[in-house]
């Protein structure tokens, strides 16, 4: 049997990017070319600050005093899981040197970027979760300068929670700038002399852009589009928790999508006829967010075995997936292409967007098919180093120039013949390729 759509998307992720990539692309032209000033005046065109760009650390210190002490107490029990998870990776990963043949010798260092620049959401909604998971994960993994942007709101500034929770992180340098600017500011280095060398962080198409155009000049976490989820939920799932989980992501945005796949027509039809009542009891604004999201880009799709559910999602390769169904250790191992994989009802994306551990800057539009979400790996080079001795070079360079003759590359092999003419003047070899 098919797959089959009770529900079928009327548009996809890349609906309406030409017009984006033309107005970032102009705006990284102008702040490039105009500097600081021109960075300013976007800044206050667009967030209406006229306020210092650089947050003092006065201004940090002092919004201590602005957050609840329940919020603070929150913020640290997330800030500790982020943080652990994040030591954990770090120690999986390691340094060696190995003796390839008799006196050749290969090894790889870790070394951490000098300068990241992480992008922190503050716009519609406040994104504290994102400062955690960016910041503290740049400063687990040794980067010497952690530049930390969000944008400054217009009745003061930076919301005070955004600033307690970058100072409690690490960030070294804090900017009251957001969109396209604070992606320009941070990757050419103004306002704090370190450019970037990695962006990090979610945020709206325009912040998207703005790191997907300047990829190359400077590292980037991933190519990032709007949220996704995906909920796998078989005929035993609870349908009430499945329409919560998949509204708690579309109500990122009328352009996220959520999509659920089930074996159990019954479970879809409850599940599409409770999402509009669950949507109408949210605020205003995150309704009307949700409504279209739902409308625009849900999907409901019906499996047979749970062999084409895992085939259909990993083509879908959603940013979080979500599996409502029985023996979760069967998933775990077949199931390929996500950003972060929920087992369980008894977790869930919020859980992991907010506070469990794991990092929530995941990839989306396709993009975990190649790469896995943000994590101390981003922020290092891993790179290799080789040495040799005299009598090990001999094998390796013979090869080496009968190698680069047959390809055509008598520079390369010339390099070889050297060599071997220094270290073993009084023996003859084959250096032409047979």
């Amino acid at each position: 049997m098919a797959v089959k759509y009770l529900k079928k998307a009327e548009k996809t992720a890349a609906t309406g990017e030409d017009d984006v990539r033309e107005i970032v692309s102009n705006m990284l032209k102008e702040i490039e070319l105009g500097g600081e000033e021109t960075c300013i005046a976007y800044t206050q065109k667009f967030d209406n600050w006229h306020g210092d760009i650089v947050v003092s650390q006065e201004e940090i210190d002092a919004a201590a005093d602005k957050v609840p002490e329940q919020l603070k107490k929150d913020i640290h029990f997330a800030y500790e899981r982020v943080r652990d998870f994040a030591k954990a990776q770090l120690a999986s990963m390691s340094e060696f040197e190995t003796e390839l043949s008799p006196g050749l010798f290969a090894g790889q260092r870790l070394i951490p970027m000098q300068a990241a620049g992480c992008y922190v959401p503050g716009g519609r909604y406040s994104h504290i979760a994102s400062a955690i998971m960016s910041v503290t994960t740049a400063k687990v993994a040794g980067v010497d300068h952690v530049i930390a942007c969000s944008p400054p709101g217009r009745d003061g500034g930076m919301h005070p929670a955004i600033m307690y929770t970058l100072k409690l992180c690490g960030a070294d340098t804090v900017l009251n700038l957001g969109g396209v600017q604070g992606i320009a500011a941070m990757a050419f280095g103004q306002f704090t002399g370190h450019p970037a060398d990695i962006l990090v962080g979610p945020g709206n198409q325009f912040v998207a852009e703005a790191k997907r155009q300047l990829y190359g000049r400077v590292g980037i976490d991933m190519f990032a589009g709007p949220s996704e989820v995906m909920v796998i939920a078989d005929k035993n799932a609870d349908p009430e928790l499945v329409a919560v989980d998949l509204l708690g992501q579309a109500e990122h945005g009328p352009n996220t999508p959520a999509w659920l796949l089930t074996d159990s027509e019954e479970l879809a039809e409850t599940v599409m006829k409770r999402l509009p009542e669950l949507i109408a009891e949210l605020p205003e604004l995150n309704s009307k967010s949700a409504e279209a999201a739902w409308r625009d880009y849900g999907e409901v799709i019906i499996y047979d075995t749970r062999e084409e559910a895992v085939k259909v999602s990993d083509e879908y390769a959603s940013e979080h997936l979500e599996v409502h169904a029985e023996d979760l250790d069967w998933w775990l191992q077949n199931l390929r292409n996500f950003g972060s994989l929920f087992l369980g009802e008894e977790t869930n994306v919020a859980f992991g967007d907010k506070t469990s551990g794991p990092n929530h800057i995941l990839p989306t539009k396709g993009a975990a098919k190649y790469t896995g979400g943000l994590s101390v790996g981003k922020f290092i080079k891993v790179v290799t180093y080789q040495r040799s001795s005299i009598e090990a070079s001999k094998d390796v360079a013979q090869v080496t120039a009968r190698i680069s003759r047959l390809e055509g590359m008598e520079a390369h092999a010339k390099t070889g013949d050297a060599r071997l003419a220094k270290y073993f003047p009084e023996e003859q070899f084959n250096l032409k390729p047979e």
